[in-house]
């Protein structure tokens, strides 16, 4: 169980998690929650509940994150799959961005034109040494696709050109060195901003900073922030991963040394965003993805339940659909789908379990679905032990915490 004293690190601060579905407060050690009113604005619901704890803060000593805009889409253009590509969208998935698609240019003319708005498309490709990668296929496609931000990371010997034909492109160094590493930070950081002005763009979060003097994160950015010192504080056997399933998302937060396919990165934890995969705003996404797996059928069966529950807006439909969301995640993390990161799941002696998740799930039904897929698709009889952050308290350890404290905790 996580301790309520975990944000005993940040005295005479407060902490605020704004998620889709609940308020999460968190001063002096203690902590509360507070289910949203959804006929209310985030800002008036929040004083309605809470006005007494916040009025005792100054508006310095207040920390707020978010995950209520559930994450940004993205389409992803690359030359090729093996480079391009798959580095684009490791930077990108691991910047909290949801892809909608990634398009080789070479079949850019046959590609299908996305119809809902992007929120920004990356343009990848060639070493610096190299010219003339892009040409009018790229323009001409762009030109049909209702976008909001488009960014080119590709050879710079393209870049002027590129830039000449793509209104308000943004540049940014090449992402492929030389000698094929990846080079994450311009546009790992480029992500991360877009990110974060969704996030404070909404009208809702905006008002926030009439009780806040800080920036205002996302939540799974706090969160990454924590892995370093979860296993110094909490009964954790590395290696381990955390999983935070809740109403619109559910993200995976991993160290870099689990992922099979070893990309040169720069950073030692990093995180996936799955948008489609929370259980109440994102609801009808998640059912949608477990029909298509070929396995929850007889997931269903091992749970007693069958596709019926899916109709269902009861407990229960509720405890089954997070179960099958560690299921799903797991699954799009193993080897069934090379399209997604592969991590060492056999390496993995903990699952940390966070979020709206512990609201619902108990440790034996959170063991039972690990366990069920360990031996159906690893086909192991190895059980990592299942961590429950019963508290929903494990943001608090990264909010409120400047990054050189952060780094200064991480490497005691």
């Amino acid at each position: 169980m996580i301790s309520e004293s975990c944000n005993k690190m940040n005295p005479n601060k407060l902490l605020i998690d704004v998620g889709s579905t609940y308020f999460k407060l968190s001063a002096d050690g203690e902590l509360e929650q507070h289910f949203r009113n959804f006929n209310k604005s985030i800002f008036d619901d929040l004083n309605d509940k809470c006005k007494q704890i916040i009025q005792q803060f100054a508006p310095e000593n207040i920390y707020i994150c978010s995950s209520a805009n559930g994450g940004l889409s993205t389409l992803i253009i690359g030359l090729t799959k093996s480079f391009s590509v798959k580095y684009a969208t490791n930077i990108a998935l691991n910047s909290g961005i949801n892809i909608i698609d990634t398009i080789l240019y070479q079949d850019i003319e046959k590609a299908i034109v996305p119809s809902d708005l992007i929120d920004v498309v990356i343009i990848v490709g060639g070493i610096d040494s190299k010219s003339n990668a892009f040409g009018e296929p790229l323009y001409k496609y762009l030109s049909q696709i209702n976008y909001s931000n488009v960014v080119y990371v590709g050879n710079m010997q393209d870049a002027s050109q590129v830039k000449s034909n793509i209104p308000n492109l943004t540049v940014l160094p090449n992402i492929i060195d030389d000698r094929l590493h990846i080079i994450e930070e311009d546009l790992r950081t480029y992500l991360t901003n877009l990110y974060q002005q969704d996030i404070e763009g909404k009208e809702d979060i905006k008002d926030l900073y009439q009780i806040t003097k800080n920036q205002i994160f996302s939540t799974p950015y706090i969160v990454n922030r924590t892995l370093p010192l979860i296993d110094a504080k909490f009964s954790v056997v590395n290696p381990f991963i955390l999983l935070d399933v809740g109403g619109a998302t559910t993200d995976i937060h991993y160290s870099k040394d689990l992922v099979i396919d070893n990309l040169v990165t720069e950073n030692e934890f990093d995180r996936l965003v799955f948008k489609k995969l929370g259980v109440y705003k994102s609801r009808e996404s998640l059912v949608f993805v477990a029909r298509k797996n070929e396995f929850v059928g007889e997931l269903l069966m091992h749970l007693n339940v069958t596709e019926n529950i899916f109709d269902e807006h009861t407990e229960k439909a509720t405890r089954i659909l997070m179960q099958l969301a560690i299921f799903l995640v797991l699954y799009k993390m193993s080897h069934c789908r090379p399209s997604y990161i592969n991590l060492k799941l056999l390496a993995i002696n903990s699952i940390v379990l966070t979020g709206g998740i512990t609201k619902v799930l108990n440790q034996e039904e959170a063991e039972d679905i690990i366990s069920f897929f360990y031996k159906k698709i690893l086909t192991s009889a190895h059980r990592p032990v299942a961590v429950l952050d019963t508290e929903y308290a494990i943001w608090t350890l990264g909010s409120g915490i400047r990054l050189e404290d952060h780094k200064h905790e991480g490497e005691a």
